[in-house]
């Protein structure tokens, strides 16, 4: 084979490998779809904006809770009133009958004596009661139309309307600078933490600042509700784990109520009473630490009025391991026997200061002791 041959030989083998060569490339160009041609962008649809809604906050945020707002004291007042001649209007009626007779025997006497009684006003106090009735009776002629004027006269001494009844939380008292510290006392069961909850509200009502520290903390319910209180009125809860000590928790509610600069600082306590040693030193001891800060301006005790006789030994116990400055009685609208007021005075020396009407967040009201007799007595 010549020169020229070879050349053309040549030339054939490099145009049959060009050839496959663009083969190859044109399969795999169909293999993943032939290019697509760029959409003009005049005809690009752009999505709509969303609607601005004025005020509404951003999705990424909760919406801020709507607080309530607590009802002030002289609601609570006219509600007193209203509620008592319900639940204490029989025994106020009952007892005028008695004085309305013709003829005020020494049966009648007995009659009213043990309608006081049974209406847990005490011995004492219805001895006492009683003896004056008679005295002024018989004096002033014991005419129907005076009896009612008369027994009101001397029920409103027997509730002694000179104890003062002022709740104490006045900031800057005594040398004092700070919040005014509260401590609640009293069983579990007599509606002890939900009490703090609506004292809270009562002083969120006057327009203090109020933060509560849940030092029961041996029922984990009983921080949930001092929560759940808070949360409707705006008052924060300092709290611990459960079975923490009550005191550092205390300790911990006084120090961020100085830090914060609070009005008040609401205690609530544990109310076990299986053993009186163990609470004089658990209650003695919470109070001891709060007042390495500042001193506990009103440590308020918390009865359950519908357990008449046993709430008083309760009263007693308390009394004895802590400085109780004021009651807080507890559904005395579901109880006839009001003359529990009369009686836990006279036992502790101190006077009832607030008093509970029914379930609702506002039924906690100051004791009005001229209500409470007019009450009766409607």
């Amino acid at each position: 084979m010549g020169p020229t041959e070879y050349l053309v030989l040549a030339g054939v083998l490099a145009v049959l490998l060009i050839a496959g060569l663009i083969g190859f490339v044109s399969t795999r160009g169909r293999r993943t779809g032939p290019p697509v041609a760029p959409t003009p962008t005049t005809e690009v649809a752009e999505a709509p904006e969303a609607p601005e809604v004025l005020g509404a906050p951003a999705a990424a945020e909760p919406a801020a809770p709507t607080l309530e707002r607590p009802e002030g004291t002289a609601g609570r007042l006219v509600r007193l009133r209203q509620r008592l001649a319900g639940s204490q209007g029989s025994f106020g009626r009952g007892l005028l009958a008695l004085l309305s007779r013709d003829r005020l025997d020494e049966d009648t006497w007995e009659e009213l004596e043990d309608a006081l009684i049974t209406a847990d006003v005490g011995v004492g106090p219805t001895t006492q009661l009683v003896e004056r009735l008679r005295t002024r009776l018989r004096v002033e002629g014991g005419q129907p139309a005076d009896a009612r004027a008369v027994l009101r006269e001397e029920l409103l001494a027997l509730v002694d309307p000179t104890m003062d009844r002022t709740l104490h939380v006045d900031r800057h008292v005594d040398g004092a600078d700070g919040p005014a510290v509260v401590l609640v006392v009293g069983v579990n069961g007599a509606g002890k933490t939900t009490s703090v909850g609506k004292i809270a509200r009562v002083l969120v009502a006057e327009e203090k600042s109020v933060l509560m520290g849940a030092a029961d903390t041996f029922r984990a319910a009983a921080t949930e509700q001092l929560g759940t209180w808070g949360e409707r009125v705006g008052v924060e809860v300092v709290s611990g784990p459960e079975g923490s000590d009550p005191a550092s928790v205390a300790f911990e509610a006084v120090r961020q109520g100085v830090e914060r600069d609070v009005d008040v600082v609401l205690v609530d306590t544990a109310g076990r009473l299986q053993n009186k040693a163990g609470l004089m030193d658990e209650l003695g001891k919470v109070k001891r630490v709060i007042e390495k800060q500042l001193p506990v301006r009103e440590v308020l005790l918390v009865l359950d009025a519908t357990t008449g006789q046993n709430g008083m030994v309760q009263a007693r116990v308390f009394s004895e391991v802590v400085d109780v400055t004021g009651i807080v009685l507890t559904k005395l609208d579901g109880s006839a026997k009001g003359g529990i007021v009369v009686a836990v005075q006279r036992e502790l020396g101190v006077p009832v200061k607030l008093v509970g009407l029914g379930e609702g967040p506002d039924d906690l009201a100051p004791f009005d002791p001229e209500g409470f007799v007019d009450a009766i007595l409607s």
